[in-house]
Order: structure tokens, then C-alpha cells, then sequence
């Protein structure tokens, strides 16, 4: 048996990892949520605006659910921030799509460190239901393998049952399955058409898994039938877990991509725990789509309407956002994006294409969902240069989908005090910034909490997610906020798995800073401790 690290050893590699991963620098300090709201709302009839790309992290809670350990590539920062409802001020920027810009800072809630950051959102003030959307030319592609049974295809066709009723009569949809090839099942049929609903209903699972075959006969009916006048895309449903045919995941990319380019988006949805999460959401991004997981059925229903019902009705395309930080910040990473690219002063952020976000508030939960967020944070790190409160100035360009007219806005990003000295005890400019910096510190926590799975060192887990539930539990306690009261339950569940792991390999401890198995943990008692000297324990654990 390979000698086991030292308590010390461990939780410096730990403290490493946490600098560099939780999203939030600076000298150490308590954190203490005495900050009085000052609620924006999302006034005037406005709605969010959501980008494509991972719109949940389902599989990451499907699997604390079954009492497992998630990877870290369960984790998507796009797909978390999405199932955070930030609301914003009224849409009253006179275009389709108004940009806003706040400002937090704060010491983090895992480890004191400091933290700011600037809160990137957007809105709309137009009416979905006055929205007219194009008629669809829609390929649908069902993974029909033998690793689709045992509930999966049932989640399809009745999903399938639902999205029929969200189309018109207009739209026209292609059905093709495959196993160890593809086989079009009906070609650009209506809703209602027979020969569809039996195609559904006809799905049943066996064979090994061609997903290249799959990709490629939906993409070549679409192309077959392409019409400006139309909607044209392609929707995948699948595991991912590809075992015939082409297998070579750049060889999907690619082809998903090239059709994008020229205007055809595939949407992907998982199913199953074991699915290829990193191909179906990178097949999703590639595609200039969304990636949905299909945990329960209540997932169903959400999933299968809103594609229908939002995804489909693009308000802005080619969309560019810009932070250029002023002379006292500088720019440390960005979070709730893919497409970024950062300098030491700058962020660009490059979206394909914007729609309506389905959720229209914190309390629309979506029959157990909460997708339909879509908030953007960057990091900012102090420099040496103090302004009188400039923090930055954001810009948005896009282009209008119906005119291909070329919009631009900018907006001013500043703080009440000379910048970057902040308050003593932090400072938000509204309660959504704050709310958006917790949601922050629980995607840190997740994900250092799962790396440190991985590494077989559930105390590390355990050391990130027990100061951090007793903080996020300290700031709930004076707000009021479902979204973090879910994320808070699946922090205790990731505790509860991460003991249950660490009793399994019988490395449990009497208490924290001594070695040895068996007997009273004494985790229970520490977890009994106060946001505000659960510190001081645990930097001086990590240092004992």
C-alpha cells in the first residue's frame, strides 16, 4: 500500500489548487454578508437574454443524487450560471438587447481570500409572444443503441409527444435513429403526420452506437430540404458513448461545425449518468446550439418546449461583448462564457446567437428545473493605480437577425469609492451582484470539491465544502433566494458522499489536525462553527 500523504502535505497541494481554481485572490479575510439589499428587479416587462451552450449541470446533481462522486467535467460554468435567475434593471435602452454592468467585492466564502467582480448581463424588453417564429425544417436524431434502454427512450418519445404540441403546422421534421448505422425513419413530415407518430412510438433500443453515422444523416436531410424561409437545425439525444462507426470525437466537431458555419445549429440533450458529457456539450458549442441533460420528467417537459418555444427565435447573432477594466483593475478570468478571449486590461466575449430566456423569475423553477439564467462574471484583480471609482467600460455590438443591421452600446462600469480600495466590509451595487458573487463562490467550491475527488483526497473536499456550506447557510439566513437554498442542498450531499467516500477508504479521522482512523470524527463538531471563525480553524489545519 502506497504511504499516504501528510495531513500538512495534502492541504497545502489543496490551498494551491484553491488559488487557482476558486476564481477570487487577495490577502485573507472573513466574510460577513451585512450588505443591505438593494433589489434592482427586472422592471418594465424586461426578460434575460440567454446565450447557447450547456443550459443546466444536471448530470453533476443527478449524480450527488445517487450518493456518487461527479467528475469535474460534470461541471460546466455556462450550465451553472444558467440556473441562476439574476434579474436586472428595466430594458430601457431603446434595442432589442440592453447590456448592464455591477460591481461586487467581497472575501470569498471558502477561504476569506478577496474577490470582485463585475456582473455582465443582458435583457430584452420584447414580448416573446409577439415574436413570429420562422417555420422549423428540423432533423431529429435518436441514439436507438442498446445503452439507450432502461428508461432513456422513454424519456424520447414522450419528450418527442411534447415538442409535437409546440409546433405548428407549418414546421417540418425528419426522425432518424441509429445503432450501428442511421436510418431515416420519416423525411420532413408535419406534426400530426402518421407516419411520424409511429416512427416515435416504433423507438426501441439495440445495437452498438454510430453517433458520426446519426450526425450525418440528420445533417443531410436538413440540407436536402433547406429553405431561407425555415428554421433549419438538427437536435441530437444520445449518451455519447460512441462504439461504432467513425468514433473519433474531432471527426464530429468538425462536421458539426462546418454546417453551423453555414447556418445549420445543432441543439444536443443527454441521458444516463454515464453519458459522454464533454462530446455532447462540446458537440453543442461547436454546433452553435444548447446542451440540455434529461435527469427526470420533469427535465422532459422544460427541455423539449423551451427548444421549441425560445431557443428557436434568435433576437441578436454575431454578438460581441467587451470589458476594457480601467487603470486600477485588471482582468483575471471570466466565468458563464466559452467563447472569451482575456489580456491583463481586457475581456472579449463571442457569442453566436442570443434568444429570450425561457425563466422569467427566481420563483419559476420550471417544475423542478431552474435553467434560463445566463449571467456572465469577470474577475478583476486590483493593480496599483486608484482612480476616483472607475472600474471599466462594456460594449455591445450585434447584429439585428432580420435587418443584419449593426448595433453597438456602451455602457460605464464604477464604484462610490476610489478604486481599487474597497470597503473594510465589501461592497455590492445591488443585491443580483451579490447573489451572482455566491453562485461564483458554490461553482469554486463544486469544482475544487471534485477535483480533489478525483484525487482520492475526500478531506480536501470536505475542508472546501464545509466552510462554504456554513457561509452560503449565514447569507441565506439574511436573504431569501431559491436558487441558492437548491445549491445549498446539493452541497450537503456533496459532504454527505464525500464522508461516506472517506469512511470507505477508512481514512477517517477522530478530528481535524490529528491522523488515525476509527472512533469520534469530530466533524460534526467542527461543522457546528460560526461563518466567522471557521477560518481561523481552517487555515490553521491546513497549516498544522
Amino acid at each position: 500500500m502506497n504511504p499516504t500523504p501528510s495531513r500538512s502535505l495534502r492541504w497545502t497541494s489543496t490551498l494551491l489548487i484553491l488559488v487557482a481554481l476558486t476564481g477570487c485572490r487577495g490577502e485573507e479575510g472573513m466574510y460577513a454578508s451585512d450588505i443591505a439589499d438593494t433589489a434592482s428587479g427586472q422592471g418594465g416587462g424586461s426578460l434575460g437574454v440567454g446565450q447557447g451552450g450547456a443550459q443546466d449541470f444536471g448530470q453533476f446533481r443527478q449524480i450527488l443524487e445517487d450518493g456518487n462522486l461527479p467528475g469535474p467535467n460534470t461541471l460546466d460554468d455556462v450550465g451553472f450560471m444558467n440556473e441562476h435567475k439574476i434579474e436586472l434593471p428595466a430594458a430601457d435602452c431603446g434595442e432589442d438587447v440592453c447590456i448592464h454592468g455591477r460591481f461586487g467585492t467581497l472575501g470569498n466564502m471558502i477561504s476569506g481570500s478577496d474577490c470582485t467582480i463585475a456582473l455582465l448581463g443582458m435583457n430584452t424588453p420584447i414580448d416573446p409572444a409577439e415574436l413570429e417564429r420562422p417555420p422549423l425544417n428540423m432533423a431529429i436524431v435518436v441514439d436507438t443503441s442498446g445503452s439507450m434502454d432502461g428508461g432513456s427512450l422513454d424519456y424520447v418519445r414522450d419528450g418527442l409527444d411534447l415538442m409535437r404540441t409546440q409546433l405548428t403546422d407549418e414546421d417540418r421534421i425528419t426522425l432518424v435513429r441509429f445503432s450501428n448505422d442511421s436510418e431515416v425513419l420519416a423525411e420532413f413530415v408535419g406534426k400530426d403526420d402518421p407516419e411520424l407518430i409511429m416512427a416515435i412510438n416504433a423507438l426501441a433500443p439495440g445495437g452498438a452506437t454510430n453517433i458520426y453515422a446519426g450526425i450525418e444523416a440528420g445533417y443531410d436531410a436538413v440540407y436536402a430540404h433547406a429553405d431561407p424561409g425555415f428554421q433549419n437545425r438538427v437536435i441530437l439525444l444520445s449518451d455519447g458513448q460512441a462504439s461504432a462507426g467513425i468514433q473519433s470525437p474531432d471527426a464530429m466537431l468538425t462536421l458539426t461545425e462546418t454546417y453551423a458555419r453555414f447556418g445549420y445549429p445543432m441543439t444536443t440533450i443527454g441521458m444516463g449518468t454515464s453519458f459522454d458529457v464533454d462530446l455532447m456539450r462540446d458537440l453543442a458549442e461547436a454546433g452553435a446550439g444548447s446542451f440540455y441533460y434529461l435527469e427526470n420528467p420533469n427535465a422532459v417537459e422544460e427541455v423539449f418546449i423551451e427548444e421549441v418555444s425560445y431557443f428557436l427565435v434568435p433576437l441578436a447573432q454575431d454578438v460581441s461583448i467587451q470589458l476594457d477594466a480601467g487603470d486600477a483593475w485588471s482582468v483575471a478570468g471570466v466565468y458563464g462564457t466559452k467563447q472569451v478571449e482575456t489580456t491583463t486590461d481586457s475581456a472579449t466575449i463571442e457569442i453566436p446567437t442570443l434568444q429570450i430566456a425561457h425563466r422569467t423569475s427566481v420563483s419559476d423553477n420550471e417544475g423542478g428545473r431552474r435553467g434560463g439564467g445566463g449571467a456572465i462574471l469577470v474577475e478583476l484583480r486590483p493593480g496599483f493605480t486608484t482612480t476616483d471609482g472607475e472600474v471599466g467600460d462594456l460594449t455591445l455590438t450585434y447584429q439585428e437577425p432580420a435587418t443584419g443591421d449593426l448595433i453597438e452600446q456602451t455602457v460605464s462600469i464604477t464604484t462610490p469609492f476610489d478604486a481599487p480600495v474597497s470597503p473594510a466590509d465589501g461592497y455590492f451595487e445591488d443585491d443580483q451582484v451579490e447573489k451572482a458573487f455566491v453562485a461564483l463562490n458554490i461553482l469554486a467550491g463544486f469544482t475544487l470539491a471534485a477535483e480533489a475527488a478525483l484525487e482520492g483526497d475526500f478531506e480536501a473536499g470536505l475542508g472546501v465544502l464545509i466552510p462554504l456550506r456554513i457561509n452560503v447557510q449565514s447569507w441565506l439566513d439574511e436573504h431569501e433566494d431559491s436558487d441558492i437554498e437548491d445549491d445549498l442542498q446539493y452541497v450537503g450531499l456533496f459532504i454527505d458522499n464525500l464522508r461516506t467516500a472517506l469512511e470507505a477508504a477508512n481514512e477517517w479521522t477522530e478530528e481535524p489536525g490529528t491522523s488515525g482512523g476509527g472512533g469520534d470524527t469530530g466533524w460534526d463538531d467542527w461543522d457546528e462553527g460560526g461563518g466567522g471563525g471557521i477560518f481561523s480553524n481552517l487555515f490553521g489545519w491546513i497549516f498544522d
